[in-house]
């Protein structure tokens, strides 16, 4: 039975991953992928690059997309700080020919990545790289009805930052009801998980967020880090909207 760490949305932020590296090293998994964007927001894409790299699998994030392509339906912020990360890979101190290594790394990232049972995207089944589902969503029956109808059994998720488990009943399960852990052995079931946000939390607990599975249980792991350094690092980038390092300590 192979135990994975699954990450997403690490946003360049390396203070909140190098904490969650830690954590990960004391859990016993057998591999860690991510669910992309690895990049944008944060002040420390090549470092995040460079450890994602070493990922048995990495997925195409839309912000990982954008430092490829011109950004779309970005706000002001959003697209500044992706047209900067875009120069700070291309153009870095470790040499024109790492650069292209981060480039091309970005380039090869796969869209989604399907084991059978258990299906890997950024956004949902139906747009891997930017379709959102929110937990409102819930709601929306129709569609809520087209993603399940397009899940094997189970599948993880990234892209809104909100960590939980949807069910097949139209529920949203929230880490902190899952105690111990999310049993997922019956096999009759099907649920979409999003494993949340290592580098920008967006459930209102600013700690990062990521999920270990074992085939049998969903575990949601938070991990304290030191958001103040990347607070800092965030201010001392002219091209970096500040903004987007305050919010870290809302886990907004």
């Amino acid at each position: 039975m192979t135990r994975t760490a699954i990450v997403s949305d690490i946003h360049g932020n390396l203070a909140a991953l190098e904490a969650v590296m830690e954590d990960i090293a004391t859990q016993s998994v057998d591999r860690i992928v991510c669910l992309g964007d690895v990049i944008g927001y944060g002040p420390a894409p090549s470092q995040c690059i460079d450890a994602a790299m070493k990922f048995a699998f990495c997925i195409l994030g839309n912000h990982d997309s954008s430092a490829l392509f011109d950004p779309e339906g970005f706000n002001v912020a959003a697209e500044q700080a992706i047209f900067w990360t875009r120069a700070q890979i291309e153009c870095n101190q470790d040499g024109p020919e790492v650069g292209r290594e981060r480039m091309q790394f970005i380039c090869g990232l796969p869209r989604m990545v399907d084991e059978g049972n258990a299906l890997f995207v950024h956004g949902s089944p139906r747009g891997p790289t930017n379709e959102y589902v929110f937990p409102e969503d819930t709601q929306n029956v129709k569609k809520m009805e087209k993603l399940f109808s397009m899940v094997p059994r189970i599948y993880f998720q990234g892209h809104t930052h909100v960590p939980g488990v949807f069910t097949k009943d139209l529920r949203f399960v929230r880490p902190t009801e899952t105690g111990s852990g999310y049993e997922v052995g019956d096999e009759s079931q099907r649920m979409m998980v999003n494993v949340g946000s290592v580098g920008q939390p967006r459930d209102g607990d600013p700690r990062s967020c990521y999920v270990v599975y074992d085939e049998n249980v969903i575990q949601f792991r938070r991990v304290e880090y030191d958001i103040e350094r990347t607070v800092r690092e965030i201010s001392e980038q002219p091209d970096l909207d500040e903004y987007l390092g305050l919010r870290l300590r809302e886990g907004r």
